[in-house]
């Protein structure tokens, strides 16, 4: 005789950790901005919104989470924060922590600081995680007249974050581009260099490639948005797939690099010859 096995669900859950890099911020069906919060000594309280793109009832946990950044720009989950890096988490509160919002519903998430008497000089840093709530179903109701066997049901739970970002006392920044090298091996050439940061805070902006001709014409051969250095770190690698490189001769002329800030600011400016 063959022995039944009790059909039952295994649900897999998926945690999605996304760091966006645009002004408004979507996973899943969740859109977020602005893209990060930054308190500066004249600012108290700030507002994140939350808006539900979807076409179902979605609910959302609000939690801080804190990261490292990698010298390659990845992000790694931490508890105590590694040499010279301060966590916000002590000095920030925010309300509500749980949303629901319906299709096309939006809702304002309110931050504010706290305890800024204990406050030392620098930046501090920790990330606002809003992570999708699944709804809880009795084991087995989806699959009533499942055959003999195991039933597995993948859920994926999407999330997103972005940095809330403390400075107290006097900034400082300096941000240089080195060790800049084109690679034409491949079938898509690509641009490495080494962002490098010194000071006490952190830095993000964009990078745009320009190609000057030997006759001065100038070609945008590449852009990339929101390209970030976390303290304490003081470099990051990072490699860029050039676009329409058809378009010049990558062998003669030369490259110019530009870091710009959100507000437009060149932070570096680097130009090789070719």
């Amino acid at each position: 005789m063959s022995r039944k096995v009790r059909p039952f669900i295994i649900s897999i859950l998926l945690i999605v950790l996304f760091l966006p890099i645009e002004s408004a911020h979507a996973q899943g069906d969740l859109m977020v901005m602005p893209k990060r919060l930054v308190f500066d000594s004249n600012q108290r309280s700030q507002e994140i919104n939350l808006a539900n793109t979807g076409k179902d009832t979605a609910i959302y946990a609000i939690s801080f989470i804190n990261y490292r950044m990698t010298e390659t720009g990845s992000f790694e989950q931490i508890e105590t924060p590694d040499e010279g890096q301060r966590f916000a988490t002590d000095f920030l509160r925010y309300f509500p922590r749980r949303v629901t919002l319906a299709p096309n519903e939006a809702q304002t998430i309110r931050v504010q600081l706290t305890r800024t008497g204990n406050l030392e000089k620098g930046e501090y840093r920790s990330h606002i995680y809003f992570r999708a709530v699944q709804e809880q179903k009795a084991l087995g109701e989806d699959n009533k007249d499942a055959s003999e066997g195991i039933s597995i049901q993948i859920k994926t739970v999407f999330g997103i974050s972005i940095p809330v970002i403390i400075r107290h006392g006097e900034s400082s920044l300096e941000v240089n581009l080195s060790d800049v090298k084109l690679e034409l091996d491949e079938e898509e050439p690509k641009l490495s260099m080494v962002i490098k940061r010194s000071g006490n805070m952190s830095v993000y902006g964009d990078l745009m490639v320009e190609h000057i001709s030997e006759q001065g014409k100038l070609t945008r051969i590449g852009f990339v948005k929101g390209i970030s250095v976390y303290t304490p770190n003081s470099k990051r690698q990072f490699t860029m797939k050039l676009s329409n490189p058809e378009a010049v001769d990558l062998n003669v002329g030369k490259l110019k690099i530009t870091y710009t800030s959100d507000a437009d600011q060149d932070l570096s400016v680097a130009v090789i010859e070719l």
